[in-house]
């Protein structure tokens, strides 16, 4: 009788024992299943709805001071403020900035230290305004670019590019996607001189303001 029960035991626990190997892989793809499941509503919804692209547009840049110096070396100081507006053309999607960092470019170069604009989150067909201030002070530049400037002063008018760059993300109802890289490039004309009829609005000794309302490229 006793040799049954042993039996019986040992049987019970080898039947355990095929149920455990059947059911973690049971566990596995059900798992599996979950999470490709959401994935696909994520693309569905992302599909259907199509994120557009921030609008970005320079409404106006104050010069404080652009001044280059040759001797001993290439050094360009300079100093801005610029108005950005962003608008969200999505009538279903927020869009969330994370970090967006700002600076001025001439020729290439970065000329101003990035200036970082506070995260904040746009809501559907929001517009939000910034008017960051750039500064660059003493900054060596290559003595093409000093040479270059010197001459789009003389001419009367100096591009100047403003760009933006960082990480937005989408929300969609209570969803928000990943972080996705911004990159926008403003082109800024700047009148300088007695040949350019356009001095803008004279602020203060030696400050003006040019409205410019520019549309920007937008890279996401």
């Amino acid at each position: 009788m006793t040799k049954g029960c042993d039996h019986m035991t040992k049987g019970c626990d080898h039947h355990h024992c095929d149920d455990r190997k059947t059911l973690y892989p049971r566990v596995f793809i059900i798992l599996i299943s979950f999470i490709v499941l959401i994935l696909f509503i994520i693309l569905l919804i992302y599909l259907i709805l199509r994120p557009t692209k921030p609008h970005f547009t320079l409404l106006s840049t104050t010069i404080y001071a652009f001044n280059v110096t040759t001797t001993p070396t290439n050094l360009l100081t300079s100093t801005f403020q610029v108005t950005l507006s962003s608008t969200n053309p999505n009538s279903r999607i927020g869009i969330y900035y994370d970090k967006l960092d700002v600076y001025a470019v001439y020729r290439r170069q970065q000329i101003t230290l990035p200036t970082l604009l506070p995260a904040s989150y746009q809501g559907h067909e929001d517009v939000s305004v910034w008017s960051p201030f750039l500064y660059g002070n003493a900054v060596p530049v290559a003595p093409y670019v000093a040479a270059a400037l010197c001459g789009d002063e003389a001419a009367g008018t100096v591009l100047i590019n403003v760009k933006v760059d960082g990480r937005v993300r989408w929300k969609v109802g209570d969803f928000v996607s990943g972080k996705y890289h911004l990159y926008v490039k403003c082109a800024a004309y700047i009148p300088f001189g007695n040949k350019n009829s356009n001095s803008g609005i004279v602020i203060g000794p030696g400050i003006n303001k040019y409205q410019l309302v520019q549309n920007c490229h937008v890279d996401v």
